[in-house]
This record gives structure tokens, C-alpha cells and sequence, in this order.
């Protein structure tokens, strides 16, 4: 009998958590807040772009899974010289993560073009993709957690198309502790990871910006409606976390059918999720689903 990992228990502190789904939405995904996703995505950009405003697009046929919006925001965004550019933040580990990236930005490059029209010249506006990922590639250096990647000449490794673009940052791999944060992106990356874990806001982040986003994401100023639907957010996620427990504990010995049942019994992930958790593909999942109803 494998040894059982104590689960995570669920504590609320003072401030929300802006990796929740919840505390995403709330800090980065409304209207109100849009200038603190623009401060900190000009941040990531590092003077490579800079962006004056942005809109969040209602456009939800880019994927054929309905549950997959709720981590992925499609935003247009307008440079201080008037130009154009796409951006996709994806907060949430998916299975086929990579391959997903690849298709959100392929579906908007082939969405800007003109239809019913005979002739177009296709030039195309920038397109990129963010992932704030609080989960890891199996790939990647264990010291670096911020990744910009393009299309290149393999020869040479220059840049080969300026219009495409990839920043992930694996939020797990952020070790900095306060005393060794030098820019306001090593501070930005510390307050994703560590917000919820402070008592105060910190004397190293008493610009306007932050001191807004402590402002918003302290649950003293939250509603009841909102503290609940936030409570309820971070249950689920538990949730998640009890389920993969048990297949780990229950499952994986019997096999990845038997784990896939157990998961579809819980009721508590997507089918995305659970092929990701149980490594194997969505229409196993699916076949699964259907020999047991």
C-alpha cells in the first residue's frame, strides 16, 4: 500500500491568491483593473513592446472545448505608436500544453482573415502568447522560469518571423527571496507567487500600481458574494487535488482505465484534466466515459 500524502489544507489569508482562477479574474481579466494587466505585461515585454491600452475580446470560438476559456483571455492590444497586436494569457496546466499554445495563436492568425473578400495582401498584426504557468515544462533548466521563444533560422538562431511570439513563465521556479528583487518583474513574479502568503504590503512595493493590486486583492474588501465564489474556487481546486490523490493511491497500480473512472466518478475535472493527470489522450478518456455509462 503506497504511503498517503497529507492533502493540502485551505487557508485564507489576508490578501486573495492571483493564481486562483478566482483571484485571476478578479486582479487581471476586468475592465476596471486592465491597467495592472498592462503594467505588468510591459514588464515582460522589457521596452520590446509597450503598450498604451488594451481590450478584452468576447470571441469565445477559438477552441472546441467550452471549459477552456476560464484560463485563457484573448486581448488586443493598441502600442504607444497606434499599432495593433494580439495577445493570449493561459494561466492553467493543460494536457498537451505546447501543442495548445500552438493552436490558440494559429486559430488567431487564421481568424484576421478577411472573409468574402477576393484579394488580401495578408499582412497580419503581432501575435502572442503568455503563459503564466504555475506548474513546470519537463524540459527546461531548473534555474531558469522565464522563457521567450520564436521562430528562428537554425543556423544561425536570428529571428526569422517578428509577429509570433511566446513568453512563459513558470511561476514555481521563481526563488527570489525580497531582500534580491532588482526590477519590477522580479516584483511582479513575487507577488504571484507569495501574495496570498503576506500580512502586508511589502515597503519595496509602495509604487501605485502595486498598492493598488494589494488594495483589490484583500479579502477584506471583498464582498460576501465575491468571498464566497473565492472560497468556492479555492475547494474546487482542493477538490482537484484530493481526486488526483486517490487515482495516484487507488488507480495507477490497476491501471489507467480504472484511474480515468475514478476521476469521471469524482465529477470534479474536465476531460482535458484528467487525461493530462492520468497521461493519456482525450479520447481514451472518453471511451472510458462511455463503456461505464
Amino acid at each position: 500500500m503506497p504511503e498517503r500524502k497529507t492533502l493540502p489544507k485551505i487557508h485564507i489569508g489576508r490578501f486573495i491568491d492571483p493564481l486562483s482562477d478566482f483571484g485571476f479574474k478578479l486582479l487581471f481579466a476586468t475592465e476596471p483593473n486592465k491597467d495592472l494587466l498592462i503594467a505588468f505585461l510591459n514588464e515582460l515585454f522589457e521596452g520590446r513592446k509597450y503598450i498604451a491600452d488594451l481590450t478584452y475580446n468576447k470571441n469565445e470560438n477559438h477552441g472546441p472545448q467550452n471549459d477552456y476559456r476560464t484560463t485563457v483571455y484573448d486581448l488586443t492590444c493598441t502600442g504607444k505608436d497606434g499599432e495593433q497586436f494580439i495577445i493570449e494569457v493561459q494561466r492553467m496546466q493543460q494536457y498537451y500544453f505546447k501543442d495548445r499554445a500552438i493552436y490558440y495563436t494559429s486559430t488567431l492568425i487564421h481568424d484576421q482573415g478577411p472573409r468574402g473578400e477576393k484579394k488580401w495582401n495578408y499582412q497580419l498584426k503581432e501575435v502572442y502568447l503568455i503563459g503564466v504557468m504555475n506548474f513546470c515544462f519537463e524540459d527546461t533548466l531548473p534555474t531558469a522560469c522565464l522563457h521567450r521563444v520564436h521562430l528562428t533560422y537554425e543556423s544561425t538562431g536570428q529571428v526569422f518571423y517578428n509577429k509570433l511570439g511566446y513568453i512563459f513563465i513558470e511561476i514555481p521556479k521563481f526563488n527570489k527571496a525580497e531582500h534580491e528583487l532588482q526590477t519590477d518583474l522580479d516584483r511582479w513574479l513575487f507577488v504571484l507567487k507569495n501574495m496570498h502568503k503576506l500580512e502586508k504590503i511589502p515597503l519595496y512595493l509602495t509604487k501605485r500600481i502595486f498598492e493598488k493590486l494589494f488594495t483589490i486583492a484583500a479579502i477584506s474588501n471583498l464582498s460576501k458574494k465575491e468571498f464566497m465564489t473565492y472560497e468556492r474556487s479555492l475547494m474546487e481546486e482542493w477538490d482537484k487535488y484530493a481526486v488526483l490523490e486517490t487515482a495516484e493511491n487507488k488507480g495507477f497500480n490497476k491501471g489507467k482505465a480504472e484511474t480515468v473512472q475514478i476521476m469521471l466518478a469524482a465529477g470534479k475535472l474536465t476531460i482535458a484534466e484528467i487525461a493530462y493527470y492520468a497521461n493519456v489522450t482525450e479520447a481514451f478518456v472518453l471511451e472510458v466515459k462511455k463503456n461505464i455509462q
